[in-house]
């Protein structure tokens, strides 16, 4: 239930109230499912982005391709994919910057 609610949250627009949902949750998260934590992380990572926060959306952002590597699943990739639109305008923060290079690798 909290973690619908801090997507809920993410999807209106208010990082504020999502942020510390979705982190709580997904620190619990086992990464033995991979998927899941992936997909519910990009939701972390937009609301990082909504934020202005471009280092921590980039950091969650990197985990989550770490998490999706070798998962039979475009979802969370594609759900990543306007989270890494919208940090482009940050490319010349360092962090920033190599998530978007390993992104397009």
């Amino acid at each position: 239930m909290t973690i619908m609610t801090g997507r809920c949250w993410a999807e209106l627009g208010r990082p504020l109230r999502a942020v510390p949902l979705l982190e709580d949750v997904l620190a619990g998260f086992d990464d033995a499912h991979a998927r899941d934590k992936a997909l519910y992380s990009c939701w972390l990572a937009d609301a990082y982005a909504t934020a202005g926060e471009p280092e921590e959306a980039a950091r969650v952002a990197g985990r989550v391709l770490d998490l999706s590597e070798g998962v039979a699943s475009v979802r969370p990739r594609q759900r990543l994919d306007p989270v890494l639109q919208r940090l482009r305008v940050h490319a010349a923060v360092p962090g920033v910057r190599e998530v978007l290079e390993r992104s397009r690798a």
